[in-house]
């Protein structure tokens, strides 16, 4: 979708006379339904000055194709700027531009094409800008099978008006040099480059021919992106299926051949609790329906899981395309219907009403998901919702299922992968942190897993640490009980987490992969960092929001951190309201099970609260 074309002189005449940002604000109205900020028309109108002085070239034909905001189908990236036209040898050509309006940047040394600039009321890590117009011009070649196979020629760039270049400047330091090869990189002192860059490649209007085949185009995964999915599923033990899993996913292939033949909109619903192999199954079918032409995606709320499996399949040389299949669930308020043939939303207990960093974008994720594609694969284990926010459970997906007219499906993988195959420790978890009616453990009887139960965190920690020396896939988590200290969030030195004399910091200012990173054992996750995720090991403390009491194990929002949103709004409700005090109870207890099941092999423990440590001891089984 584009938001606004026009040729060269008639974009020329609407800046000349301040009339382009309302016309972009009325195109969004009319072609997406809403407005956007006042911010962003204010950029609109000083970037796009900026742009008009640079084409102003007699060079640069006045019947040249300006199109604006043009939306990267599959994702939810914008195109800033396409100019199009014929190159010298009348081959369809286009020009994409990245405006920026920063006027400084710090380089990142040790991240692939990221830097640090002023966004959103502070200062971020974000793409380097040339890294940010290359991977745009690679997403529409990947999935426009029009723009391969004509083809039409792509030549990306970034042009930062406001930007001066000063010596050694991070902008430019070497080691972004390869992605500024790609895409050049244009300065407020670089106008004229920027010009001799536009009249390079574009020599003649095409009555717009290239923005209707970049627009209307057939839509369909590269056979490379395909083949390079598949080379990277081939051998990798992590993502083999087993029983179970290769049923539902048999049927979830035959189901997603009928959906798009009978131009039907189905829903699978699967079930499966801890370690059951939700996710394996889910890039499972992302790679196979891919290879099958099919335009699938894997969505999840919580970012952890799709970082870290996007980051375990790609090479660097498909590095953006890959990213692009791994989306959040807060991108599809917007889409039109049947826009994907396959969804797989992973974690779907995690899905929220509303989407936006304040709540108050879209009307309902699950209600989204079923509208955006012919056929939609929800995985959910109800009890790993850990949020008040967290909507996802199976009436609500029935519920707009059956309002859309999808036809619904529902099946459970119910083998034990994680945890050593133990059910028997699955029992022990619920049985010890009383969430189900409890049982009788006996302790002479054991189950084939590692669990150890230490008397102080440095212990614990000690521990984890010498299982993580093997393979780098062991970590330590915490319940949400310990504030976040932002001065130091990306600082492993500042220590958020104090208990005696053991000290760590939490993870959160840390990358989105921490789960895979090399030195997250350093630092301490939390529930949002590995939810989705497994370890070989885990080592969980347990904090003062969970403690035991004359038999009783009580939950205790109080004790929770003042910078955790899972209890939003619960915890002043909590003495009073009965609904409040089980949400409150439902979400605690749920946080500590999802966290004492992350672990493969093995799950060691330390708790806050002495009387918890003793009710846990006296569970444990005998060696």
């Amino acid at each position: 979708m584009i938001i606004y074309e026009n040729t060269k002189s008639g974009f020329s005449d609407d800046v000349f006379n301040g009339r382009i940002e309302q016309k972009i604000y009325d195109s969004f109205l009319e072609k997406i339904g809403r407005g956007t900020s006042k911010n962003e028309v204010r950029s609109w109108a000083t970037s796009l000055e900026f742009l008009n002085n640079a084409i102003q070239s007699p060079i640069i034909p006045k019947d040249m194709n300006v199109a604006l905001e043009y939306n990267i189908p599959y994702t939810p990236k914008r195109v800033d700027v396409i100019l199009s036209g014929y190159d010298e040898k009348r081959n369809n050509s286009a020009v994409i531009i990245e405006l920026k309006q920063w006027d400084s940047l710090s380089k990142v040394d040790d991240e692939d094409g990221i830097v640090t600039t002023a966004l959103g009321g502070g200062v971020r890590r974000t793409t380097h800008p040339s890294y940010q117009a290359w991977s745009y011009a690679s997403a529409i070649t990947d999935f426009n099978e029009e723009v391969r196979n004509r083809p039409i020629l792509l030549y990306p760039c970034a042009y930062l008006h406001n930007y001066v270049l000063r010596g050694n400047d991070p902008l430019v330091d070497p080691i972004y040099e390869d992605h500024i090869k790609k895409a050049p990189v244009f300065s407020r002192q670089d106008r004229q480059k920027l010009q001799e860059f536009i009249e390079k490649y574009i020599k003649y209007g095409d009555n717009k021919e290239t923005l209707f085949l970049i627009e209307n185009g057939k839509l369909r995964p590269s056979k490379s992106l395909q083949d390079s999915l598949s080379r990277m599923l081939v051998g990798n033990e992590e993502f083999i299926m087993l029983d179970q899993q290769k049923v539902v996913f048999e049927d979830v292939l035959r189901t997603s051949n009928i959906a798009r033949r009978d131009n039907k909109k189905y829903v699978t619903i699967v079930k499966g609790g801890p370690g059951t192999g939700k996710s394996v199954l889910a890039v499972n079918l992302l790679v196979k329906l891919l290879g099958r032409d099919m335009m699938a995606i894997y969505v999840t709320k919580n970012q952890a899981p799709r970082y870290a499996y996007s980051s375990k399949l790609k090479g660097t040389k498909r590095k953006t395309e890959i990213d692009n299949l791994f989306r959040g669930s807060g991108n599809f308020y917007d889409t039109k219907s049947n826009t994907f043939d396959v969804i797989i939303a992973d974690e779907a207990h995690r899905l929220n009403e509303k989407s936006g960093l304040y709540s108050n974008i879209g009307e309902n994720q699950v209600k989204e998901l079923i509208n955006a594609a012919r056929h939609v694969v929800f995985l959910i284990d109800e009890r790993q919702r850990v949020t008040v926010r967290d909507i996802g459970t199976v009436d609500e997906i029935r519920k707009y299922s059956e309002a859309a007219g999808a036809i619904v499906k529902e099946t459970e993988l119910d083998s034990q992968f994680r945890c050593n195959g133990s059910d028997g420790y699955m029992e022990w978890v619920d049985t010890v942190l009383q969430i189900e009616e409890t049982k009788h453990i006996d302790p002479e009887e054991g189950f084939d897993y590692d669990i150890r139960l230490y008397d102080d965190p440095n212990s614990l920690r000690k521990a984890i640490e010498e299982k993580n020396r093997i393979n780098n896939r062991s970590r330590l988590v915490a319940g949400y009980c310990w504030d976040w200290i932002t001065d130091g969030k990306n600082c492993s030195d500042v220590h958020d987490i104090k208990i005696g004399d053991f000290e760590m910091s939490w993870n959160l200012g840390s990358t989105a992969t921490w789960a895979i990173d090399e030195n997250s054992i350093s630092e301490i996750g939390c529930i949002h960092t590995c939810q989705g995720l497994e370890f070989d090991y885990i080592g969980v403390i347990i904090g003062d929001d969970l403690r035991y009491e004359n038999g009783r194990v009580l939950t205790d929002p109080a004790k929770r951190a003042k910078t955790d949103k899972s209890l939003s709004g619960l915890k002043k409700k909590y003495p009073e309201e009965k609904e409040a005090r089980y949400v409150a109870d439902f979400i605690i207890r749920n946080t500590y099970r999802t966290l004492m099941t992350r672990g493969m092999k093995g799950c060691y423990i330390y708790c806050t609260n002495a009387a918890l440590q003793k009710h846990i001891e006296s569970m444990l089984p005998r060696r």
